[in-house]
């Protein structure tokens, strides 16, 4: 996945799969500047990571 793809789906009011090595996860920031993003891995909100974009699937 590119920046501009992760900034447009964290802007979307929809609902939107994404996974991180096959995990699902919910994208919490996108740091443009740097490619990188906040994501939390599954259901629990104590779980984040942040990592490179390109590592996210859609």
């Amino acid at each position: 996945m590119d920046v501009k793809r992760a900034k447009a789906i964290y802007d979307s009011k929809d609902t939107i799969a994404v996974t991180l090595e096959g995990d699902p996860v919910w994208i919490e920031h996108v740091d443009e500047a740097n490619g990188m993003a906040t994501v939390q891995v599954g259901s629990n909100p104590g779980n984040t990571q942040t990592v490179r974009v390109d590592r996210l699937e859609e």
